[in-house]
This record gives structure tokens, sequence and C-alpha cells, in this order.
């Protein structure tokens, strides 16, 4: 069985480093903005996808990324992203297709400002997107639909504010019947709650979901990433904190798996600046501000094994 078709229903930590304050982020530097956060990652490895944004993310672009040796090099703003708050990149589809969130209008709708989520195409990996197809009306609401993640067979699942069972935003799942996606439906009760569910990646079995949850019981501080697998009746299991290995007090978030390199990359706002902390010049608050975890949006990643 190869490592993209594993049954993911076990997580093994395979790091050996204790505490989020040993991890650093994977972009630090090049990538010198206020906030970097989501990451999605080529099936070759070679190409990635981020979204950029503006302290207060009036500003919110995808920026394309090429790996050269072990340096990630930017290659400029995606040619679809740019006028538009864009953000959560997936790459699908034998890397042909990218779905992601944005608030730009519909065609027929020029006024709206919610949230949709959208697809982008190309005829090769070398060619450019073309232009970004909204989702449509089953999939897309009035309210507000984000994070966007699929499955080998196509079903989406992805994160929504509007009404159903459960309160706040949730987690939705679409299925795929080849030809149209199918009505979202909420997530159970062990995935989802009356609190803040968001951020949900399946695996491409969709055997297992590592999804974000803000304070909860057994949380953290603020939101932590969590992990739920089916059993062998395809129900989901009750979902299990990530622990301090990657979740930290502050807000962590995002979360993106290369199988083949079994890393798991996500977005978190962790800083280890404290009251007390000197200061003695302008060049040591320059470093202090951008170069440490400084609460803004940091991409970092944990080695983890998914297998069965």
């Amino acid at each position: 069985m190869s490592k993209r078709n594993l049954l993911s229903i076990l997580l093994v930590f395979t790091c050996t480093v204790g505490g989020y304050a040993q991890s650093k982020p994977v972009f630090n530097p090049p990538l010198n903005y206020p906030n970097i956060r989501d990451f999605a990652l080529s099936e070759n490895g070679k190409e990635a996808y981020v979204t950029a944004q503006s302290w207060l993310e009036e500003i919110s672009v995808i920026i394309r990324l090429r790996k050269d040796g072990e340096q990630w090099k930017e290659q400029g703003i995606a040619n679809f992203s740019g006028k538009y708050k864009d953000l959560e990149p997936f790459l699908a589809e034998g890397d042909l297709a990218l779905y992601f969130a944005s608030n730009r209008p519909k065609e027929d709708d020029s006024t709206s400002l919610n949230y949709d989520l959208w697809k982008v195409e190309r005829n090769s990996l070398e060619a450019p997107w073309g232009k970004p197809v909204n989702l449509g009306p089953v999939v897309n609401s009035v309210h507000n639909e984000f994070y966007p993640s699929l499955s080998k067979n196509g079903n989406l699942y992805f994160t929504s504010d509007r009404p159903c069972e459960f309160e706040l935003d949730n987690i939705f799942k679409s299925e795929w019947t080849g030809e149209k996606f199918e009505e979202p439906q909420p997530l159970d009760s062990n995935i989802n709650s009356k609190g803040y569910e968001y951020n949900a990646l399946i695996t491409i079995d969709e055997q297992c979901l590592i999804f974000g949850a803000y304070k909860r019981p057994d949380g953290l501080g603020s939101g932590d990433l969590y992990i739920s697998c089916k059993n062998k009746k395809g129900k989901w299991s009750a979902a299990r904190n990530l622990g301090t290995e990657v979740n930290s007090k502050q807000m962590d978030y995002c979360p993106f798996y290369d199988y083949k390199n079994q890393m798991l990359y996500y977005t978190s706002k962790r800083s280890d600046l404290i009251d007390s902390q000197a200061i003695k010049s302008l060049k040591d608050l320059q470093n202090t501000l951008w170069q440490g975890e400084n609460g803004g949006s940091k991409i970092y990643q944990q080695k983890i094994v998914l297998k069965p």
C-alpha cells in the first residue's frame, strides 16, 4: 500500500523536540510579511502557495512559491489574485486545480462581500491559472464559506457560519457525485459543537480529519488543532487535541499534511515576546518584532506519521 493511500487512523509523533517554543517558522526568512498563513504544496513538492496579509487583514493575497534546492523562493502573486481578499489555497486534481476562499463578487452580484469558495484551473503545471469560477449556490450560501479541502474522491470539506443544528462556525461536507457537489451537511458532534470549528483538512483517503477548534475545555488557551478518525463503521471518533508538540497557548490553525515527507504544516500566532524584554537599539527592535515569534501569523512544521 502506498503512503498516499494509508488508512490514517493512528497519529504518531516522531519529533524529538518538546514544547512549541523550540520550533521555528518555515519562512523566517525569506517571507517577511505581517501575516503569512495557509500552506498548499504540490505533489512533486516543488511548488507551494501561501497567503500574505496585512496586520489587520485588509489585504490578503495568494503568493506562488518555487523550491530551489532547500529554499523556497517567491514567484509573485498568483495571476488570479491581488484585487480582492483571497486566502486558503488548496491544490487538487493533479495540481491542475486550485480551490480557495475569496470575497470577490459573483458575476451576477457585484455587491456581495461575503466569502465564497472558488476554483481555478490550468492546462499544465507550468501554465498560468485561468479565470476563477464560483463553486455555485449548492456549496456557497449567503453566509461565509472558508478553507476548502478535498479527498482523493473529490468530496469537499469546508468551514461555514451558515445556520445548522450547531452554533457559530462549523465544518461541512459536500459529496462529489462525479459531476456535481451535493448539498453540504454538517459533520456530527464528534467534530462540531456550539463553539467555533474551523480549517478542516481531510486526508486523501477520507479517513481522518485535522481541524481547528476554539477554546475547548482541553485546549491550551486559544484555538488548537484536533484530529478525528473514522472507526470501522465509518463514524467519526471523538476528536482529540494534537497536544503541545503542535499546539501553543496562542491561535493555531490552517493544517496541511505532506504525505511524502510525513510533515504537518500549520499556521500559528504564537509569541515569545515578554513584558520585560529589553530592547537596546533600533536594530534590536526590528529583529525582535520581525524575526522572532511576534504574534503575527507564521507557518510552522511538525514531523508526524499517519499510518494504519
